[in-house]
């Protein structure tokens, strides 16, 4: 089962999916480009003990 979150690219402002992986814990965080304006995007992802996901982006 693949699960993913949406982030708002902090540049561009467009949406982007992403896959979570559980494996990598609660608290996650890291550089991604942005598949639409190329800009680097820190991800921050966090997940909830009640199943929740949020992922929230920063421009680098």
């Amino acid at each position: 089962m693949i699960e993913e979150a949406e982030y708002i690219c902090d540049t561009c402002g467009e949406e982007i999916v992403i896959p979570i992986d559980r494996s990598a814990g609660t608290s996650q965080r890291y550089v991604e480009d942005c598949p639409v304006c190329c800009r680097a995007n820190v991800i921050h992802v966090t997940l909830e003990s009640d199943g929740q996901v949020t992922a929230r982006a920063q421009a680098e």
